[in-house]
């Protein structure tokens, strides 16, 4: 068996280094210009980025070995399937606020990059937290149990903006322009810097992926406590989550049910941490259950949403379309 190679500084930073490069020629090259991105251009870049995290887990296998790339790929699923729930938020943010759909992918770029950072921040804290107080994974497990007993309880929300602390603290000690102008966070209005109405939208998308990331982060956590793997998965997920907003933004209706099987997943891996000192579940076991408990829910609700929606007499929902 060949000894694992150890990861190094200079693998971190080669790996952010590639992440800003694409960043910077997605911003500058593909998305100079503000368009309305259309379903087909989305998934055809949500599966650019979903073949990108393949064939990272694919080099994980001979210097990492197998059970890192299964933790890897089990990480970035559980991630990925998280933030499709954000998804739905991010559709509800926009249409209250009206953000005109050539100017969403700006908001989500930008947003995404705020995350990015934050996320880092927090996975490296909680890095610091396993590795002094190894307890913490109990409380960790703990928090998911409980989380996924109350997402399968709670009824849905709405989502208000205009209530949010961190918007009402914006425009509290920052003037905010009632229209927007074009692409531009900032705008000047008789004489008078300002901040635009897509400034909020960002403001309120940043605030909700940390809502979010509360719930994953500790997520990935019980898949692997290896800093590495919890952050590379979390920045595949993310990079891939603007692409999968335009996907799935015409397609809500069809995932309403999805939250059960989300919960499933929270359920089943925070009680996994719970019980690690006594039952061991092998990677490849946990990364199966997990894509079952994921692809069942897609399943069931999608076949549910079209069965409800056939039964009716006006359908409630509409396919995905591909926008010009």
């Amino acid at each position: 068996m060949l000894a694992l190679v150890p990861i190094q500084w200079w693998h971190w930073a080669s790996f952010v280094l590639v992440v800003v490069f694409f960043l910077a020629l997605d911003l500058g090259v593909f998305h100079r210009r503000a368009h309305i991105v259309s379903f087909k251009e989305a998934l055809l870049w949500t599966l650019i980025f979903f073949s990108m995290a393949m064939v990272f887990a694919l080099t994980l296998v001979p210097v990492r070995g197998r059970n890192e790339a299964a933790d890897f790929l089990q990480a970035y699923l559980v991630e990925l399937s998280l933030s499709m729930d954000n998804v739905f938020v991010i559709a509800m943010i926009f249409q209250f606020f009206g953000v005109p759909e050539r100017y969403q992918h700006r908001v989500l770029f930008w947003g995404i990059l705020g995350a990015l950072v934050a996320r880092g921040l927090m996975i490296w804290l909680g890095t610091e937290l396993i590795q002094r107080y190894e307890w913490t994974l109990y409380i960790f497990g703990v928090f998911l149990v409980l989380t996924a007993i109350k997402m399968l309880l709670r009824e849905e929300e709405e989502v208000h903006p205009d209530k949010n602390p961190v918007v009402r603290w914006v425009r509290r000690f920052f003037p905010v322009s009632t229209e927007f102008d074009g692409q531009r966070l900032l705008t000047r209005s008789g004489g008078r810097l300002m901040l635009t109405p897509l400034a909020l939208v960002l403001v309120m998308v940043e605030t909700m992926d940390i809502v979010f990331a509360l719930d994953s982060i500790p997520a990935v956590f019980g898949v692997t406590t290896k800093s590495f793997i919890v952050f590379t998965s979390n920045v595949f997920a993310i990079l891939g989550l603007r692409s999968l907003y335009f996907v799935l933004a015409n397609a809500i209706a069809y995932f309403q049910y999805l939250k059960y099987g989300l919960a499933s997943v929270l359920l089943f891996i925070g009680m996994k941490m719970l019980v690690a000192d006594w039952i061991k579940v092998p990677s490849a076991w946990s990364l199966g259950i997990v894509t079952g408990i994921i692809l069942c829910a897609m399943v069931v609700s999608v076949f549910i949403t079209r069965r409800r929606a056939s039964s009716s007499p006006v359908s409630a929902t509409t396919p995905p379309t591909d926008r010009a």
